[in-house]
């Protein structure tokens, strides 16, 4: 993902999200992109990990693992 683009070059819009499965925008973000200020690209950037992932597009990422447990009682 570049600073100015997320495109990664997977142009397909998944027909349930609506979204692209490459980047995560709505054809009309794509399509307005060039457009769009600098401080409305970097707000749309920033929501697209998150799409992606509520779409089921993306995995969810691994949960942290818990630490591990001693025993005090000895």
């Amino acid at each position: 993902m570049s600073r100015t683009s997320p495109c990664i070059d997977v142009c397909i819009i998944d027909p349930d999200s609506a979204l692209c499965i490459g980047c995560g925008r709505t054809v009309s973000e794509i399509t307005d992109w060039r457009h769009l200020p600098g401080e409305a690209r970097r707000a749309i950037m920033a929501q697209l990990p998150d799409r992606l992932i509520e779409a089921g597009l993306r995995p969810q990422p691994a949960a942290e693992p818990e630490p591990p447990t001693t025993e005090t009682n000895r």
